[in-house]
């Protein structure tokens, strides 16, 4: 009897323990914590094999690491933890987590370029940022929170100038507007054509650090560019920037049940114009 209530406690511990987690690990996924964990993983696997074939100057360079490690991470991964225990104190970190429906992102396109081509036809600058894999949680909180359903009728409005959202890029997260006025980091490339402004740099920054599609509409020509994995297109046709948003933003064929799903090199590279 003591051995069937003990296997029963271990089986517990193991699901709570495992469930809890699974819940840190959809947490993180939205942040770009998940790449410093990868990094953090490579140095464990490395740490094993310092052990395992007794290399012992790289190894005491391991234990060093994870001496003053524990430290490091609790900086690094201070956001993540602090929405956690923000999450743990309102009963949302148990509940379970919602998937849009895959149709919601041809619904999602058609509203960005509705006001694409409206804002173009104006001549009134627009940056809108779509969230795939890589979470832009950081850059989110340097905006407004709206978390508002998406449409078009919205989305102009927050770029008319002279307006307080007007500045800054729009975020989008699924089918939500997470936040508008948000700041991006500017790319750093030297070979980008010298006549895009900082709107067209924050665009191509913001695809170079994530996987990120980034849509921009020009204050100057009334030009719709788009932005995927640094590289950028200009000039693109209504036809043309949905087509483009399809094939980034569209999940794989053999994984359907994944919202937003990074695609391939041969997919995510565009032809620069300069």
């Amino acid at each position: 009897m003591d051995i069937f209530v003990n296997m029963i406690d271990d089986l517990v511990d193991i699901l709570l323990v495992g469930f809890v987690i699974y819940r840190l690990l959809l947490l993180v996924r939205g942040t770009r914590a998940i790449q410093l964990l990868k990094g953090i993983m490579i140095i464990v696997f490395a740490w094993l094999l310092s052990s395992y074939f007794e290399l012992r100057t790289f190894q005491w360079l391991m234990n060093q690491a994870f001496t003053y490690g524990i430290l490091a991470i609790i900086i690094i991964f201070q956001p993540e933890l602090r929405r956690a225990l923000e999450q743990l104190g309102r009963g949302s970190f148990f509940s379970r987590t919602a998937h849009p429906e895959e149709q919601t992102i041809s619904h999602v396109i058609a509203e960005i370029v509705k006001a694409a081509n409206y804002l173009s036809k104006r001549r009134i600058g627009a940056l809108i940022v779509v969230e795939r894999d890589t979470g832009l949680t950081d850059y989110i909180e340097t905006g407004i929170s709206l978390n508002a359903s998406i449409s078009s009728e919205l989305l102009i409005n927050i770029f008319i100038p002279n307006t307080p959202l007007h500045d800054g890029a729009v975020i989008i997260r699924k089918e939500q507007i997470m936040a508008a006025g948000c700041y991006l980091p500017l790319s750093e490339n030297p070979f980008i054509s010298k006549e895009l402004g900082t709107r067209h740099r924050a665009a191509i920054g913001m695809t170079e650090i994530s996987d990120a599609v980034s849509v921009v509409v020009s204050e100057e020509t009334g030009q719709i560019s788009i932005s995927i994995n640094g590289q950028i297109e200009r000039g693109l046709t209504e036809e043309r920037l949905m087509n483009q948003l399809f094939t980034a933003l569209r999940p794989p064929v053999k994984n359907s049940g994944s919202f937003w799903s990074k695609r391939g090199n041969k997919d995510g590279q565009l032809a620069k114009k300069q």
